[in-house]
This record gives structure tokens, sequence and C-alpha cells, in this order.
């Protein structure tokens, strides 16, 4: 039998403590109390990348303040393009700033 679920982070933080100070491996400390040990895990990894500024190999990554410039009469923008790590996006010059933010919210989530 797995064990039960781990309830909230609360119980998580709780679990993995006591893990931690048994100096037992979690999956062992899991079976031992009755904890799903698979649920303790994902709690662990979610939890660890929590912790701290997200690392994109070597670097931290790094905020780049976009600021619209008007355009001259006649003249057109073409669209914006963004390449990172294998992702592509691309937004035409009158974007919806609001759409925008939740896109990249979405991609930094991943």
């Amino acid at each position: 039998m797995a064990g039960r679920r781990i309830f909230n982070e609360q119980d998580a933080r709780r679990c993995l403590a006591a893990a931690k100070a048994s100096q037992a491996g979690l999956a062992e400390w899991s079976r031992a109390h009755g904890v799903d040990g698979r649920s303790l895990n994902l709690w662990r990894l979610n939890l660890d990348r929590r912790g701290g500024p997200r690392q994109c190999g070597a670097q931290a990554l790094k905020l780049v303040e976009l600021v619209p410039v008007p355009t001259s009469p006649g003249r057109t923008r073409g669209p914006f393009r963004l390449h990172i790590r294998g992702v592509e996006l691309e937004v035409v010059a009158d974007f919806d700033e609001e759409a925008l933010r939740r896109l990249v919210g979405v991609l930094k989530s991943c």
C-alpha cells in the first residue's frame, strides 16, 4: 500500500523535516510512517523549485525592461521575436500587454 498522500505545504514541510532528522532515506521514512513516498517526493521537488531564483544553465535569469517607442508616421514595425532555449515567442507591434504578461507567466512556469 502506498500510504497517505501529503495534504498541504505545512504537512509536506513537517514530514520532510522529520525524514531529514531521522537520517533515513525519504522512501524508507515514508514507508515506516505510512506516507506515500511519491507524494512526499513531489512536494520536496516543488518546494525546492520555489526555494530560490531559477537558474538557466550556470547563469541566473536577468530582467530586461521593454519600453514602447513611438514610431514615425508611415513607418511600420514588424513583429517582435524572442528566442530562449528553444522557445520562440512572437508578438505583433500592437500587442495586448496583459495578454503578454499572462503568456510569459505560463512560459516561466515551464
